[in-house]
C-alpha cells in the first residue's frame, strides 16, 4: 500500500491506525500500558508531542505535533510499532494501516 504524506516540518498530524486483522489488542489496561511506554520511548529518542490521543481497543485516533526541522513520520511510527510488536500474536506488525492527514 502507497501512503501520500505531507512533508513538512513542524506540522500537525492526525493519524488513525488500525490493528492487525482488527484484533482487540489494547482492551485491555496492560496493552495499552505497554503502547503508552513505547510511545515514551520513541519521544525520548524522536522529540514529537502528542496533542491528543484516543485509545480505542482495536484502532487508536492521535494528533502529532513535530518538531521546528523534523517531518519524519515513518521513522516514529516503525518505532512505535516495533516496541509494541511484542504483544501481537504471530509474527504480522500491530499497525496494519495508517490514514494520515495534515492538520
Amino acid at each position: 500500500m502507497k501512503y501520500r504524506r505531507a512533508n513538512i516540518a513542524r506540522a500537525s498530524y492526525f493519524f488513525t491506525v488500525v490493528t492487525y486483522h482488527r484484533q482487540p489488542l489494547f482492551a485491555a489496561e496492560k496493552e495499552v500500558g505497554l503502547l503508552r511506554q513505547s510511545f515514551k520511548e520513541v519521544i525520548r529518542k524522536y522529540p514529537f508531542s502528542i496533542n491528543a490521543i484516543v485509545i480505542l481497543p482495536d484502532h487508536l485516533h492521535c494528533i502529532w505535533h513535530l518538531p521546528k526541522g523534523d517531518a519524519d513520520l515513518s521513522t516514529r511510527w516503525r518505532f512505535v510499532d516495533r516496541n509494541v510488536l511484542p504483544m501481537n500474536c504471530g509474527e504480522n506488525s500491530v499497525v496494519l494501516a495508517a490514514n494520515m492527514g495534515r492538520e
